[in-house]
């Protein structure tokens, strides 16, 4: 009953004062900078992951056009083989010389990869005329 009694006269919430400007300023503050934090890591990683996506596509394409070369028929005079697609920003070089102190049916085959004028990428292999 003496609770009831407080609450009707409301003298219950004399007692509580509220927060201060300060308090709230701090509070906010506090907050802006946890979210803040947040933020720049979250960049930090979406720019590691573009840079990671970028070399695993440029590996991918250096493998594809290593396996297309293998595929393609052995012509021993060739300095070049045709580079396959490429997406947008990419560029695929190939390079073909002989191997020294071999015979004329091995010649290696090197596969430079670009990225907006860059190299990326460089992979080498050889091709045996069988």
């Amino acid at each position: 009953m003496k609770f009831w009694g407080r609450i009707k006269t409301k003298k219950f919430f004399r007692s509580e004062r509220g927060i201060t400007l300060v308090e709230a300023a701090v509070a906010v503050l506090l907050l802006g900078g946890g979210v803040l934090t947040m933020i720049l890591a979250m960049s930090g990683g979406v720019l590691a992951v573009q840079e990671n996506d970028g070399e695993v596509t440029a590996q991918a394409l250096a493998r594809s056009q290593m396996e297309y070369i293998k595929e393609y028929p052995y012509n021993p005079l060739a300095v070049t083989y045709p580079a396959i697609y490429a997406p947008d920003d990419y560029a695929i070089d190939v390079t073909v010389a002989a191997v020294p102190g071999a015979n004329a049916n091995i010649q290696k085959v090197t596969a430079v990869i670009t990225r907006a004028g860059q190299t990326v990428f460089t992979i080498q292999d050889y091709k045996v005329n069988r």
